[in-house]
């Protein structure tokens, strides 16, 4: 089934154990890294953001690959797929990479809660 299938299914049968997949990190997110991580910026700025009128649900730090999108999509509009593929192609992959970096970083979250749980209860 999958990685969200068990998730779900420790949310389900111990939910004292797992953190809620909308909780806010509580642990040092540079904890466990040796040399640290590099920190991620947004590029595309609030003002460029609403001057594209991208919805709030949309300002994440792939908004410059969509604006990049939505732009080229105006612009060739009855052949956006042939046109616009370079575009929506950066788009689709930092949005892959975002999701993978939220994953890793629920699950580390998620171990380390447990850790912590197991050394609160021995």
């Amino acid at each position: 089934m999958g990685n969200r299938f068990d998730t779900m299914w420790d949310l389900h049968k111990h939910p004292e154990e797992a953190p809620h997949f909308n909780m806010i990190q509580k642990t040092d997110p540079m904890e466990g890294f040796a040399k640290g991580r590099k920190e991620r910026v947004m590029v595309a700025t609030e003002e460029e953001m609403i001057s594209a009128k991208l919805p709030p649900e949309h300002r994440n730090y792939c908004a410059h690959f969509r604006i990049a999108f939505e732009q080229c999509k105006r612009k060739n509009y009855p052949f956006i797929k042939r046109a616009c593929r370079h575009e929506f192609h950066n788009f689709a992959n930092c949005e892959n990479e975002d999701y993978i970096i939220r994953a890793k970083d629920f699950e580390r979250e998620r171990r380390l809660f447990k850790r912590k749980l197991a050394a609160e209860g021995a």
